[in-house]
């Protein structure tokens, strides 16, 4: 059989991870703070016995995320807020460890915890950040939470707790399979917690949109399309030779 029908099918494959990127992309759009997955592909020359480098496979490189910045939005919503720079939101991930967002829009639920998608935001101290129930919130642009209870004046401001904010450093970060950002894991497998950085600010009011192009994505989607038919085309075309093959030697024979 020709070893083309090998190489488009490793094409084949490709293109359908690919599609699912950016399917996955498209999706979330409209998602706050979200950073959109790269997908990128590299030739690999076929080698083996007695082989020349007539074919090439596809391999799949190392995927990443685009860090650009979103849109900025404003909501006047007091515990919307969106990170400045490259600072990003600590949260705890659902195993319990440190992990990292720029989702902003946070949440109090029914026992006073502050969440961010429903994951428990970090405060300074390393710990979730409580508030009181009931009570009126306000940010400050270093992410100190202030409160001020039922019934109370507004000179009776008190600070409740800061929200952890950090700033990666040369190695940046990676995403996990939650969709959460964490440090490259080191040695052994641990992922360290990066320390709270002093100097992050964030804007009160605010959220960051997706980084994600609708019409970027569409076009990308598109272009997939396009390819995985070329790959599927190649595929029949490798097949019906090889049965033509077959059919003269049939003959022959």
């Amino acid at each position: 059989m020709d070893r083309m029908l090998y190489t488009a099918m490793s094409g084949l494959r490709q293109s359908m991870e690919q599609q699912g990127v950016v399917s996955h992309n498209l999706s979330n759009v409209s998602t706050t703070g979200f950073r959109a997955q790269l997908h990128a592909m590299r030739a690999v020359p076929v080698q083996g016995d007695g082989q020349l480098d007539t074919r090439v496979s596809v391999a799949a490189s190392t995927p990443g995320s685009d860090f650009s910045p979103g849109p900025m939005n404003r909501t006047g919503r007091t515990l919307d807020v969106a990170m400045q720079g490259d600072a990003w939101l600590a949260v705890q991930a659902s195993d319990g460890t440190e992990a990292y967002t720029r989702r902003g829009d946070l949440q109090v639920d029914g026992n006073g915890l502050l969440r961010s998608a429903g994951r428990p935001v970090i405060g300074e101290n390393g710990g979730p950040i409580q508030v009181p129930l009931g009570s009126e919130l306000s940010m400050g642009s270093d992410g100190t939470i202030s409160a001020i209870a039922p019934g109370q004046q507004a000179d009776a401001l008190a600070a409740v707790g800061r929200i952890k904010l950090v700033t990666p450093g040369d190695d940046g970060l990676t995403r996990g399979v939650d969709g959460l950002f964490r440090t490259p894991p080191g040695e052994g497998g641990a992922v360290a917690a990066l320390p709270a950085d002093e100097d992050a600010r964030v804007v009160s009011g605010a959220l960051e949109g997706s980084n994600v192009s609708a019409v970027d994505a569409m076009v990308s989607m598109i272009g997939v399309a396009r390819r995985y038919e070329l790959q599927t085309k190649a595929i029949e075309t490798a097949d019906e030779n090889a049965q033509r093959a077959n059919s003269l030697l049939a003959l022959q024979g």
